[in-house]
């Protein structure tokens, strides 16, 4: 299959290149005309001018004229597009004359055209799944601190944030900081870190100034797109040279509240500037640059999630639980039981006691007698606060050129690179500070309305990132080995407690053998709180402190020093330089077939991991590894019944090296009835090969050792042939070997009915109910591996594949009302729900997502005609358990870890200023500071209130 898609994707590319040969050569024609707006006779500067079914277009001056060459045939028709305007379009059958153009302000609903749903252009409303839209009307109207974070105003999206910079965003259940289901395309190209394959937010992105559209489809995609695209994918598209040029500017500042900060209020600056230009019809150029700075947001979640020594998640804390674990405090995770530790050096004693005593008392007695019972004596070193160990000033840096080459006017060759660069924080199994971080993805690309030809890499560098916990972990191990610190902390305990009890046991012999134990353990009772305080104290002594020259040395050690470390200390360093390589292609044969639209395409892709042996695992020749990936569509798209039935249909191929080949179908139908109602069903099947962390991770955290699933890894670190037992039957008091079964690509099947329409042309109505079942869910799984001594058992953490069929299901209603003067009022509802996580077992599925999410929004987008402009957006959703690697293996296993409900309002008011081109926007996003976090462990969220000054948007 692999020779034969090469052969293919070579084979398609000399037709393609054929094909520009015999297209007709024409001299240019230039057309003359200028673009006003009607009723107010105001001329339009900005307002794109396009040929019809081609990539030929213009815009406008700053006086609304516009000169167009087009070697296209007569008669054609031009497109005159623009923000919060009607579009309008004309047949043109000479270039004679001028043109005079008149474009209606106006609210259109409904009328949006979108790509990522076929891989061609449709009208929404047609769409044969669900699929959201926001283009840059839109965007201007949204009171969101910027475009990314307007997704999560959209129906049946969720967004876990992590930083300001970084935010996962993901819809229809099993949401993760770092979402590996939901595919992110930026110009075409997968916006994943290679090493990480996930999209690192929006820090490597499209500047918000040459941002033209984002495009999302909930759920699965993987019959067009391929791996990945299991809970969905989103598309950013960015502005055409030719159709968008001169200077454009955005200047944001403002400031980020959260009283739990380490300084609660501070500000923040985002400046993005982009000039295009076309030297004729075809050449062009633009050129990008932005930038944010701002301190972070905090994660300080105080709450002990060991369930140690009797504690609850709510009750226990470092001064009353010597267990303690705190979320957001790190190097406090590893466990030693004193009961068991302290066994070798005093039971001894103990025997020689009880045999003075003439076996009165026996050794064990006297050893409860002098300690805190097992199951209440867990101890673990003193932790340190993130804000001590993670860099929070974030920034971000982002740079893109692009260079346009038209052959012919259908015909467009693109030279682009996009470079971002920054430090931001990550939660995975730890809470990683990137850095100085930084990705580049640079691409060249041939393409029409009918084709495209596409390669590019992406280039991943983790710079100075660093591990927080382990950092935390880090800074004890250097200043004092856990070996001797907690034999520090027994021994003062031992000491003082078998001093008490041999005191008081001697001075009350004379009562009798009973009389005299019974004082001595009440003493030892009644001083062991005072005990365990001065034993903490004593193995604490001469801890290094935040803020010290030798803290900071001691820091600076552990994080330049890779994962896990070596004999001379721990490492936190985070190395990854994994790149990616890709070619696609993809081919319309509707000017060719006639009788239906016909799509074909496919792609090749390498992963080659480099993290310096630090992250991933290494073959016997001590390298790392090289993945590849391939893969091939077809779609057949065809209107019955007088265009109003739309039937498709699809298949796609895909093989990666370590698995079996995937194919994937999708078959939908869309009815079209009163003009602007339409019913859809779809039947669509999908596939997410594991991420390269699963495959082949080897890393060791603060709280277990994370390996990939591939079966070498259970063999080197024999876990296929010794005794190993999942942490919750070992919690149960009942260990039970684990039996592993293959570790396979997930499956789903997916059913969606959907109707979408425009009501008295007023109402916007979108509705959708789905459901999935999933095959061979991979999730994870926590794995004691016993040892000599219990106390030092190793825990492994594992992605497994679910033997149980994994089923949700859920809906959603938006609604969109146009109302009198240019308001606008609407609202959107979802509900998601896994239906059957009682009969999965010990398989943690990490569903992540609220049952229940809303948002309701009013405004207008032109108050009056006065330019003025208002929205406000209140949205809420349920609470809901997060399950994750970094959540604490004991709360994982009891599901507690639970993000509250809560609720937000944003709102902005914006001016326009016509005559230079210029906006001014104020607004806040939750405007109430009622602070919240999305997902576990991750930073606790404020106000973020801004002004912005925008030029030629």
């Amino acid at each position: 299959m692999r020779s034969i898609l090469i052969k293919a994707f070579t084979g398609c590319l000399v037709l393609l290149l054929s094909l520009t040969q015999v297209i007709s050569a024409q001299n240019p024609a230039t057309i003359h005309g200028t673009v006003r707006e009607k009723g107010s006779g105001n001329v339009m500067p900005g307002v794109t001018v396009a040929v019809k079914g081609s990539s030929t277009g213009t815009i406008t001056g700053s006086g609304g004229a516009f000169t167009l060459k087009t070697t296209h045939a007569f008669p054609l028709t031009l497109v005159f597009s623009y923000v919060g305007f009607k579009t309008e379009e004309h047949e043109v059958s000479a270039a004679t004359g001028s043109l005079d153009v008149q474009l209606s302000s106006t609210e259109i609903l409904g009328q949006e055209v979108v790509v990522a749903a076929s891989r061609t252009q449709e009208s929404i409303l047609q769409s044969p799944v669900s699929i959201e839209k926001l283009d840059a009307r839109a965007l201007k109207a949204s009171p969101a601190a910027s475009y990314y974070d307007a997704l999560a105003n959209l129906k049946g999206v969720e967004m876990s944030t992590q930083s300001l910079t970084f935010k996962s965003v993901n819809t229809r259940g099993f949401n993760s900081n770092g979402n590996t289901r939901l595919l992110q395309l930026n110009d075409g190209m997968d916006n994943q870190a290679p090493g990480l394959n996930f999209a690192v937010g929006n820090m490597v992105g499209i500047p918000e100034v040459d941002l033209d559209n984002m495009e999302l489809i909930p759920g699965a995609a993987s019959a067009l797109y391929g791996p990945n695209a299991l809970n969905g994918i989103l598309l950013m598209n960015s502005k055409n040279p030719f159709q968008y040029q001169g200077l454009s500017a955005l200047v944001k500042t403002g400031f980020l509240n959260d009283a739990g900060r380490s300084t609660a209020t501070t500000g923040f600056y985002d400046v993005s500037v982009r000039y295009a230009h076309a030297f004729s019809d075809k050449v062009a150029f633009k050129l990008n640059v932005g930038y944010l700075q701002a301190k972070d947001w905090q994660a300080y979640d105080q709450r002990d999630q060991s369930l140690a020594n009797g504690h609850t998640l709510e009750n226990g804390t470092r001064a009353n639980n010597e267990g303690y674990n705190g979320v957001n405090v790190y190097g406090d995770e590893n466990t030693v039981n004193m009961y068991t530790g302290l066994k070798p050096s005093l039971m001894p004693q103990m025997i020689a006691l009880s045999q003075q005593l003439g076996g009165a008392l026996t050794p064990d007695q006297l050893y409860n007698a002098i300690l805190p019972p097992q199951n209440m004596s867990n101890v673990t070193r003193t932790g340190y606060n993130e804000a001590d160990v993670v860099d929070y000033t974030t920034k971000n840096l982002k740079l893109n050129a692009a260079l346009h080459y038209r052959l012919t006017p259908n015909l467009e060759a693109i030279l682009q690179g996009s470079y971002g660069s920054g430090t931001t924080v990550y939660t995975g199994a730890d809470r990683y500070s990137l850095k100085n971080f930084n990705m580049g993805q640079y691409k060249v690309e041939l393409k029409s309305p009918d084709f495209y030809v596409r390669l590019y890499t992406t280039q991943e560098r983790a710079g100075d990132s660093y591990a927080g916990g382990t950092l935390a972990s880090g800074i004890n191990e250097a200043w004092k080995s856990s070996q001797q610190w907690y034999t520090e902390y027994f021994g003062t305990y031992g000491l003082a407690a078998g001093n008490l009890f041999k005191t008081t046991f001697t001075n009350n012999l004379g009562q009798g053998v009973p009389a005299a134990f019974a004082a001595a353990q009440a003493a030892v009772q009644s001083q062991q709180a005072n005990f365990i305080s001065a034993a903490r104290a004593n193995a604490d002594k001469g801890r290094l402190i935040p803020g010290t020259p030798e803290f900071d040395a001691a820091a600076d050690k552990v994080k330049n020093k890779p994962i896990p470390g070596d004999a001379s200390g721990v490492g936190a360093k985070f190395t990854d330089k994994t790149n990616l390589y890709q070619a696609e292609f993809m081919y319309n044969f509707h000017n060719l077939i006639h009788f239906a639209e016909i799509l074909v395409g496919g792609n090749y892709r390498r992963y080659a991991l480099n993290s310096e042996k630090t992250l991933f695992a290494v073959d016997d020749n001590g390298k790392e590894f090289r993945i590849n990936e391939y893969g091939g569509y077809v779609q057949i798209m065809k209107k019955i019944i007088e265009d109003h039935v739309k039937l498709t249909g699809s298949l796609r191929y895909d093989k990666n090296m370590n698995f079996k080949g995937q194919f994937s179908p999708r078959l939908s139908a869309v009815y079209t009835f009163l003009g602007t109602h339409n019913i859809r069903a779809s039947y669509q099947t999908g596939f997410r090969i594991p991420h390269n962390q699963d495959q082949y991770i080897d890393l060791v955290t603060p709280q277990a050792h994370l390996i990939g699933g591939l079966p070498f890894l259970r063999e080197r670190y024999g876990l296929d042939k010794g005794p190993v037992f999942s942490l919750q039957s070992v919690q149960a008091g009942n260990p039970t070997q684990y039996v592993f079964r293959e570790f396979l690509p997930e499956r789903i099947q997916a059913y969606e009915i959907g109707y979408k329409a425009v009501i008295a042309k007023q109402l916007l109505v979108d509705a959708y109910i789905y459901k999935n079942d999933f095959k061979n869910m991979n999730g994870t799984q926590v794995l004691v591996q016993p040892t000599a001594d219990p106390a030092k058992n190793n825990l492994f953490s594992v992605p497994v594949s679910a033997t149980e069929v994994v089923h949700s299901w859920g809906w959603a209603l938006g609604l969109d009302y146009s109302l009198p003067l240019n308001f606008t009022a609407g609202g959107n509802i979802s509900y998601n729900e896994l239906t059957n996580e009682k009969d999965l077992g010990s398989f943690m599925a990490t569903y992540n997502t609220p049952k229940v999410r809303y948002s309701l929004n009013f405004g207008n987008r032109n108050i009056a005609n006065s330019n003025f402009a208002f929205n406000i957006l209140w949205k809420w959703q349920q609470s809901f358990v997060w399950q994750s690697t970094f959540v604490g293996p004991n709360l994982n296993a009891a599901g507690l870890s639970e993000i509250p409900a809560f609720g937000t309002l944003d709102a902005m008011v914006s001016k326009f200023f016509p005559k230079a081109k210029t906006t001014v926007k104020l607004g806040a996003a939750n405007l109430l500071n009622k602070k919240y976090i999305q997902s576990w462990g991750n930073p606790t969220i404020g106000t973020q209130a801004y002004i912005s000054i925008g030029y030629n948007l």
